[in-house]
């Protein structure tokens, strides 16, 4: 048994949008939290990402969002899938149902400032070379030779993982097949040129278009002539030759804000969890970014695994409750892969896929249909197995309208909640880990239900005994 101090209670290797997500959801319930970010600097390009419903609830459930749609611009939930040019289906289950752009480094940042704010550490610079884990801890070995002692690692370090690697997991899958060009930059021609040029290639091409993202600045997307290497973004001269060899002119692009290419491996990983050291985010799984899924997979990683590993560092945790994160989060990453392989499959110029492609197009005019594959790509459509019971239970409920507000403003501080509509039932012995709110107005077709803190049903009901079963099955004993 070791007997060095730990230097936190949880270290997370990689302060992307999953590991500062991780960072603050685990300060929320006082976990001692050391990000490790190898990059001593922000990445010097900007990339403008989507979040989608869930992860934008998320953001709503603790309180950010209104600093992330100053920073931001909406756009309407649709054209998701496959980039098939449909309507926002009606009656998506959510009162944010929108996609919020908005540039990755101000996204980092701001969940970076979130995290420290609740009392992270974050050291950039600092890149994880090696671990050793035993009954007590694990012990992260810097590319320095500098030793730090914690009690859980969790590796959001990319699809590159070091910790990953060192663990030994697979990450079985397909290797990249083709690359795809993407930036913003200013063009020369003029839109209706741009038009009649990307209309004339579209039924053969599909990974290539140039749309017009801000004044003067268009968003360029071209395959790339091959698989190159993804950590050297590509230059503007290969950009201009890869549009003169699709699309017969290169636009006269020109003045780029930023450059990158991306690949369309498919992994995932064999485990999320190894004795004390898990993986969230890209270091757990990869895919085609077609419909904009992965850095909002990887915050949705964050926010179910946060409070279970809290629970686990603070002694209240039931024993299985932190096998729950792999067995809940592998099965909606192994969902997105297969989507994202089908959307793959749809944008191909072969005969097949385009007649494919043409009679789902017609299939999506159905409200059903496109409404079913936009909840995929939203992740609203996710239910946990909770076991049987009505439709909701395993399902994360919208932002309803309770008493004196909105029910998301009652989830900032990530505790559990029991939403009351008989005004019966208590949260008794866990009242330090849930909240109670008793509500007989609340906008809810059931009498109460148990919230997990990353907003999921877990029990539905109006028995004491039963709601007391269920939340020592989440919550641990009570007074724990």
């Amino acid at each position: 048994m070791r007997s060095e101090p730990f230097t936190a209670d949880v270290i997370i290797a990689g302060c992307g949008p999953a590991g500062a997500m991780l960072a603050a959801e685990l300060r929320l319930h006082d976990v001692r939290v050391l990000v490790l970010e190898r990059e001593s600097e922000p990445a010097p390009f900007v990339r403008i990402v989507g979040l989608h419903v869930r992860s934008i609830e998320l953001l709503a459930m603790r309180g950010l969002l209104e600093r992330f749609l100053a920073h931001g611009r909406q756009r309407p939930a649709a054209g998701f899938f496959a980039a098939i040019a449909k309507p926002a289906p009606a009656g998506l289950d959510s009162a944010h149902a929108y996609l919020l752009g908005i540039s990755q480094p101000v996204l980092v940042r701001l969940l970076e400032e979130h995290a420290v704010a609740l009392g992270a550490q974050v050291r950039p610079g600092a890149a994880v070379a090696g671990l050793e884990q035993d009954d007590q801890g694990v012990t992260v070995e810097l590319a320095g030779g500098e030793r730090l002692r914690t009690r859980y690692l969790v590796g959001c370090d990319g699809a590159r993982s070091t910790v990953r690697k060192l663990l030994g997991v697979g990450f079985p899958g397909e290797p990249a097949r083709n690359d795809t060009l993407m930036g913003e930059m200013a063009v020369g021609a003029s839109p209706q040129e741009i038009a009649a040029r990307m209309a004339a290639i579209g039924e053969t091409t599909r990974r290539c278009w140039i749309r017009p993202v801000g004044v003067g600045v268009h968003s360029v997307v071209v395959p790339a002539a091959g698989v190159g290497d993804r950590a050297a973004p590509p230059t503007l001269e290969e950009f201009r030759r890869q549009l003169r060899a699709v699309a017969g002119t290169d636009f006269g692009v020109h003045s780029p804000r930023w450059l990158s290419r991306f690949g369309d491996a498919t992994r995932l990983a064999e485990r999320y969890r190894v004795g004390r050291v898990l993986l969230a985010g890209d270091a757990a799984h990869i895919h085609p970014p077609i419909g904009g899924q992965g850095l909002n997979l990887g915050v949705q990683d964050a926010v179910n695994l946060g409070w279970k590993l809290a629970a686990q560092v603070r002694g209240w945790a039931p024993d299985p409750l932190l096998d729950t994160y792999q067995a809940e989060r592998r099965p909606v990453a192994a969902d997105v892969l297969d989507n994202t392989r089908a959307q793959l499959e749809l944008m191909a110029p072969e005969p097949g896929p385009r007649a494919v492609r043409r009679l789902l197009t017609e299939l999506m005019d159905f409200e059903e249909v496109n409404r079913h594959l936009t909840e995929k790509i939203v992740a609203t459509a996710v239910r946990y197995d909770f076991g049987a019971g009505p439709d909701l239970l395993g399902r994360r409920l919208r932002d309803i309208d309770v008493r004196g507000g909105r029910l998301y403003d009652r989830l900032h501080r990530g505790r559990g909640l029991v939403l009351d509509r008989t005004g019966r039932l208590t949260a008794g012995g866990w009242s330090d880990r849930v909240d109670h709110l008793a509500d007989p107005t609340a906008a809810l077709s059931a009498p109460a239900i148990l919230l997990r803190p990353d907003g999921h049903v877990a029990w539905i009901g109006d028995d004491q005994r039963d709601l007391a079963e269920h939340l020592a099955r989440w919550f641990g004993r009570p007074g724990a």
